[in-house]
């Protein structure tokens, strides 16, 4: 007898398999988009090159996906890193606003040189997340209280404040902009073009946390928690003393993505610097599956998605349009790696 045919999930995916599902959910998001770019009478292979031209044909095309990937990769990593503990870190875009603050009063009331301002600027940056994330941190650790509220509610009061201050009492007294703080007197150096060295901390910093998680004694220890707190603790391991360490080091991350975009990018502070960033990080971190590796490739796809809608609006089409051809992309994305870790089973009869 033949048996029947069932589907089980597997505990890991195949790499090969995970990114054929991601190139095969990647590819029927396109072709959805290009039939509803055509029924909305455009050409979609002639968007479609425009895009490719316009994101890789040119030096200021790659510039601006190597800014964009930045704050991409670091709150992405806040996120992936929370993960591994249990934690839902869903206040990245908090603790940026918070990060960016800190640098911003270190930058425009702290006199100095401007090397030394700028390490100061990059400690600030640190501190300020780690700092809007205690609080949450301690109510999950001592009392249970759920993460993902305390967080998410903590991102609308770091954006308000950076509001206040910005047309407020740190407000550009010149004129120069009425909404934003005066230039900063430190900037993060040139990499490449207009693209930061804050390319090469993003990108170090994910490799180096994947090497701390995968090879020491406190990453294994920390894995373990996230998998299974029971045992952990168990056989010893302080739950309590890793979750606090891991979601401020979430926290800390996240604030220096908000430090490295003033110092690096806008050079000011002003409402909306943040451009939901923190957000996207939470999208970045589940494409990646929580791996700090896999943040790199899945917040360079989100930074290419989103220089692609910006180009798409330049040709045309609506805001509306944009997100909704984005939100399909990652719709498809997500469902194609949760399918690559399921395989056919045969039962016997």
């Amino acid at each position: 007898m033949f048996g029947t045919l069932r589907l089980q999930r597997m505990p890991s995916a195949h790499p090969g398999i995970a990114l054929a599902a991601r190139v095969a959910a990647l590819v029927i998001a396109l072709v959805v988009a290009g039939i509803g770019v055509a029924v909305a009478g455009m050409n979609p292979f002639e968007l479609g090159g425009r895009v490719l031209t316009s994101s890789f044909g040119s030096t200021f095309g790659l510039e601006d996906l190597g800014v964009l990937v930045i704050p991409l990769i670091l709150t992405g990593l806040a996120v992936a890193v929370g993960q591994q503990v249990g934690a839902w870190n869903i206040g990245a875009e908090g603790q940026f606003y918070a990060g960016a603050f800190a640098a911003t009063a270190v930058g425009l009331f702290v006199p100095g040189p401007e090397p030394l301002i700028l390490i100061l600027m990059f400690v600030a940056g640190l501190v300020g997340g780690a700092v809007w994330i205690l609080v949450p941190t301690l109510a999950r650790a001592y009392a249970n209280v759920n993460e993902l509220i305390t967080t998410l509610l903590l991102n609308f009061v770091a954006t308000l404040l950076v509001y206040y201050v910005a047309t407020g009492p740190w407000r550009d007294r010149s004129g120069m902009a009425n909404s934003a703080t005066p230039p900063l007197s430190a900037e993060v150096p040139s990499f490449w073009g207009i693209v930061h060295w804050g390319f090469p901390i993003a990108i170090g910093l994910a490799i180096l946390v994947a090497a701390v998680l995968a090879f020491s004694k406190w990453g294994y220890e920390v894995r373990l928690v996230g998998s299974n707190p029971s045992a952990a603790k168990y056989v010893g391991i302080p739950v309590r003393r890793h979750l606090i360490t891991v979601m401020l080091l979430s926290g800390a991350i996240a604030g220096l993505a908000g430090m490295l975009e003033i110092a690096g990018t806008v050079h000011r502070l002003q409402g909306g610097i943040s451009n939901n960033f923190g957000y996207l990080g939470i999208m970045v971190a589940v494409l990646a599956r929580g791996s700090p590796i896999g943040v790199i490739f899945s917040g360079a796809l989100m930074a290419l998605i989103l220089n692609s809608g910006i180009i798409l609006q330049t040709q045309g089409l609506t805001t509306s349009i944009v997100l909704a051809i984005t939100g399909f992309i990652l719709f498809l994305t997500a469902i194609g790696d949760e399918l690559s870790y399921y395989r056919v089973i045969r039962e016997k009869a």
